[in-house]
């Protein structure tokens, strides 16, 4: 049976084999998970679909290849012993015969925690517990979802590892230095970013805003809504709907740059920055934000999250985004500068939004009050749009938080 690459979704024509569970002349059963995928978004395992042994790897890990290429082969079960030895070496891939890749068997070594599925990962967040806190008894010491297991229960597994030499990744030296390796969902995310800044001129505003009658409408339904969702209310939904609602006075910031022309959209298709227990970032789209209730894109961030957290998101969920918003307020930052993500034109960073002190007017005179207030940052495209163009923009934004009832919008 010819192993070949998948389609990850109807956006993706091509992925990268980041890691093979199995080497030739293993035997492998078809519910065995035989290697993973990524793109620059999202991470996959893909099973064995076949019974057998593996006794051709054509890719190797780290190489790109269009869906459709032909990964490996798995034959009918027998003994790897009766595999000739020629089969136990990968060969070049096929899409570029130039190229000479490095024999798999001679890839150097990945830290543990780049090898974790997703089923592991969520285990071990959800228990408090780090990749560093358990042995692996798979393959290269990969740790398995019964490692975790077995330490949860104090049976951890004891299998014996070899001295790790101080210039290996990960080590501490002799002068206090460690080398962290970079795992593929940061190599991909630090190419983007290094790729946006050198496309856009980056420009960054920020606006100041009084959250007085978002917090009202919190307080009117938050005990009840946590109670029947299981999660908290929180300021992002409102701001996200804000957003939507001024993308249609101020279109422009609702669109990608191609060659010399900027294409505008009329869905609103919002990405979500989530963060993946400081592991890397995804945004995952809420498509059609626009027309969702405040309610409506909570439900839908709050999937979205879980779903990216578990591992479950596909390339397709994150594909044709107009416009980014990303939360870093929870961690108590004051502004952030966000990174546009291309090809779009904008993005608004939320900040933390807390009590303070401010000068408000009441019946013709100025008094000092205490309200929750927050900033909003939005870095633009200056080839897009002008610091006038974004300015009303979010000024309009602010508006809109500040003036509109949102206890009657959620009631």
């Amino acid at each position: 049976m010819d192993v070949i690459m998948p389609q990850m979704g109807e956006t993706v024509a091509e992925g990268t084999l980041t890691v093979w569970h199995k080497k030739v002349g293993d035997n492998v059963s078809s519910s065995d998970i035989l290697f993973e995928i990524g793109t620059d978004k999202v991470e996959m395992e893909v099973p064995a679909m076949a019974d057998g042994v593996l006794t051709e790897i054509l890719v190797a890990e780290g190489d790109t290849v269009a869906v459709g290429t032909k990964l490996a082969v798995i034959e009918g079960t027998g003994e790897a012993a009766a595999l000739s030895p020629d089969a136990f070496e990968p060969e070049a891939p096929k899409a570029d015969p130039a190229a000479t890749p490095v024999p798999v068997a001679e890839r150097p070594e990945r830290d543990r925690s780049m090898k974790l599925s997703p089923v592991v990962r969520k285990l071990l967040a959800e228990n408090n517990l780090s990749h560093t806190d358990v042995t692996g008894t798979g393959r290269d010491g990969r740790i398995k979802r019964g490692d975790v297991l077995d330490y949860m229960k104090g049976g951890a597994a004891t299998v014996p590892t070899a001295p790790v030499p101080a210039e290996a990744p990960g080590a501490v030296s002799a002068e206090g230095i460690t080398v962290v390796p970079f795992s593929y969902r940061r190599k991909m995310t630090a190419e983007h970013m290094v790729r946006s800044k050198a496309t856009s001129p980056h420009v960054l505003q920020a606006v100041e805003v009084d959250f007085s009658g978002v917090n009202k409408a919190r307080q009117a339904i938050g005990a009840d809504w946590k109670r029947q969702e299981g999660y908290s209310l929180t300021f992002l939904s409102f701001i996200a709907k804000a957003v939507c609602t001024a993308i249609k006075d101020f279109p422009h910031i609702n669109g990608h740059i191609e060659k010399d022309h900027l294409v505008v959209f009329d869905r609103v298709n919002l990405a979500i920055a989530v963060d993946l227990n400081f592991e890397g970032l995804v945004a995952p789209v809420i498509r059609d934000a626009d027309l969702k209730t405040v309610t409506e894109i909570a439900r839908a961030t709050n999937e979205l999250a879980r779903r990216a957290r578990a591992g479950e998101l596909t390339p397709d969920d994150m594909a044709n985004a107009t416009y980014t918003i990303s939360n870093n307020g929870s961690f108590g930052t004051l502004i952030t500068a966000p990174i546009i993500n291309q090809p779009q034109v904008a993005i608004l960073s939320t900040d933390s939004i807390t009590k303070r002190p401010m000068v408000i007017e009441q019946d013709g005179e100025d008094l000092i009050a205490i309200r929750p207030v927050g900033i909003l940052s939005q870095s633009f495209d200056h080839r897009a749009i002008d610091g006038s163009y974004s300015g009303a923009f979010m000024r309009r934004v602010k508006e809109i938080l500040e003036g509109k009832n949102w206890v009657e919008s959620v009631s």
